[in-house]
């Protein structure tokens, strides 16, 4: 198999796939009723010109956290998620690996909250799908800084601002969570990567692990400083999908508030400003 295969895939796929059966707005004349090269770059978390050099064949050997993040962003079946990645050379996940698969189910729900940020990570806390609402109010994720862990202990100050005892709080059970998913999928060696990397990385994170540390962290509202809009208080609740070990973030505001006002208005700013992020 060569890059060119896994490219002429890619594009076939895309031409295939629709704005709105990923969940965006179909928007102005299109030359080709597929997803343009720009939308399926923001839906998979990667760049364009990245993206358009796969396509090409002009850049070899994609990793497995871009094979996953297009193959969820093209919504491919489980067995055209398998041939893509053995188009990349990479064997497909298996037992005892974190599940990134998104079901049509929650697809589905995501197409229904076309208007509301929403998110959806994996058991180790990686984001595996936002959606615009939630790319305009937290910014763009790209590399590591897509794993909620990581930009705790090691990635740059985001936009969600925590008192002391809730960033203690935070970060216990995060150091959990992460605990857990080990003992569950212990084949899995991003997973053992992540926590290798981040043990040598954050004294505060091996501190946490080595005191095998459990921890809960519930939150019923977050306020997001964006730069644009201002300060943003939304309700935040995190469902648990148990088919697929997924966590889906959903962020809402109280009607007729100013905060439901300033939600809106990031539906016309829209990700004019992607610098900045967070949980």
């Amino acid at each position: 198999m060569t890059g060119t295969d896994f490219g002429q895939a890619v594009r076939r796929w895309r031409d295939r796939t629709t704005p709105s059966a990923s969940g965006l707005p179909a928007g102005g004349r299109r030359r080709a009723p597929g997803l343009r090269r720009e939308e399926l770059a923001l839906l998979a978390g990667i760049s364009v010109d990245y993206l358009t050099r796969l396509e090409q064949g002009r850049a070899a050997r994609p990793s497995e956290q871009v094979v996953a993040a297009l193959g969820r962003a093209l919504r491919l079946t489980d067995e055209e998620r398998t041939h893509l990645y053995r188009l990349a050379r990479l064997a497909p996940p298996g037992e005892g690996t974190v599940p990134v698969h998104i079901t049509p189910g929650v697809h589905r729900m995501l197409d229904r909250l076309a208007g509301t940020p929403v998110a959806v990570s994996d058991a180790a806390g990686n984001l595996l799908l936002a959606n615009p609402p939630h790319v305009a109010l937290m910014g763009e994720r790209r590399g590591r800084e897509r794993n909620a862990v990581w930009r705790t202990f090691l990635g740059a100050v985001g936009r969600v601002h925590y008192t002391p005892d809730a960033r203690r709080a935070l970060e216990a059970a995060q150091v959990s969570a992460l605990r857990t998913a080990t003992l569950r999928y212990p084949a899995d060696r991003r997973l053992r990567r992540l926590v290798a990397d981040l043990h040598a990385g954050s004294a505060r994170f091996a501190e946490l692990w080595d005191a095998g540390t459990v921890g809960r962290y519930a939150v019923s509202q977050k306020t997001v400083h964006h730069p644009l809009a201002g300060a943003i208080t939304l309700d935040c609740d995190m469902l648990h999908v148990e088919n697929g070990d997924l966590n889906v973030i959903v962020y809402t505001a109280e009607p007729g508030t100013e905060d439901a006002e300033r939600l809106a208005l990031l539906g016309v700013l829209g990700t004019q400003d992607l610098a900045g992020q967070d949980a």
